[in-house]
């Protein structure tokens, strides 16, 4: 090979490898993005809650915030196999958000003025209500104040078992645990007398095969709990995701979901709230 052929060479060589550095950088899907593409989006939901948010055995994710999070996913652009999902504990929630190691959070987040400093909220997508669970046997808890001098379960970061101790039954012996599931083995086990969240995760983990007739609700609507899509302050996706809520009502896209998901348990939600109406 002379010079010249040498010097040819040479240059297709680097050009062939320009190329195949630029493939690779195009190719890169991404931490999120703006949809499409390849991009991901990084979803917070509840991996621990049967009918909310459920992460199965076999890897998959079901239930009613799943979804709404993926139908509002779609709706900014993405495919189900862009979403990424992170589990969103109770008290991580506004710290994800902050870090920004999630674009949104639908994870039975109640909004409430606290949390509104924090983060921004679409929604609410649903009206929940204060519930506890108890043992299907146990007659001693009718009404709220009942819970006093009781081992009631919450789950750390959870505003349920504080609305109890100061507006309700400031007796009652609160226990925090890290997870619903460790409740209510608790509850079954009868180290726990009460379980106490919103009726909508509760009638979730009543319904379960291992729990059916072992528990029942008590049926106090002790607060309004609304749930809220949670975003970065300042954050554009807030209008976006609310577009994409109302369409979900519009075409009974929200109806469905909710009888795929609660329907199993008899539970009786409440209409679909409008978008901007916290329900004091």
């Amino acid at each position: 090979m002379n010079p010249h052929q040498l010097s040819k060479a040479t240059v297709a060589v680097a050009a062939a490898l320009a190329l195949s550095f630029s493939v690779v950088a195009c190719g890169d899907d991404g931490d999120g993005g703006s949809g499409g593409n390849g991009d991901k989006i990084n979803v917070g939901i509840k991996f621990d809650q049967p009918g909310v948010g459920l992460k199965t055995p076999d890897g998959s994710y079901t239930g009613f915030d799943v979804d709404v999070a993926t139908y509002v996913a779609q709706q900014l652009g993405y495919e189900p196999g862009d979403i990424v999902w992170k589990e969103a504990k109770s008290a991580d929630r506004e710290t994800m958000l902050q870090r920004g190691d999630v674009d949104f959070i639908a994870a039975s987040y109640s909004i409430n003025d606290e949390r509104a400093k924090k983060v921004d909220f679409a929604g609410p997508y649903l009206l929940a209500h204060q519930d506890v669970l108890v043992r299907a046997d146990d007659d001693s808890i009718t009404k709220p104040s009942d819970l006093n001098n009781k081992k009631l379960c919450s789950v750390t970061g959870s505003t349920s078992a504080q609305n109890v101790k100061t507006k309700l039954a400031p007796d009652a012996q609160l226990q925090e645990y890290g997870g619903y599931s460790e409740c209510l083995t608790g509850l079954e086990n009868g180290v726990i007398d009460a379980v106490t969240t919103d009726d909508s995760i509760l009638a979730g983990y009543a319904s379960q095969e291992q729990f059916r007739g072992k528990f029942k609700l008590g049926g106090f609507k002790m607060s309004n709990e609304n749930y809220g899509i949670g975003v970065q302050k300042g954050s554009e996706l807030k209008e976006r995701i609310n577009d994409a809520l109302e369409k979900m009502v519009a075409d009974g896209a929200w109806d469905t979901a909710v009888k795929e998901n609660f329907g199993p348990a008899g539970y009786k939600n409440e209409p679909a709230p409008q978008i901007g109406n916290i329900v004091k």
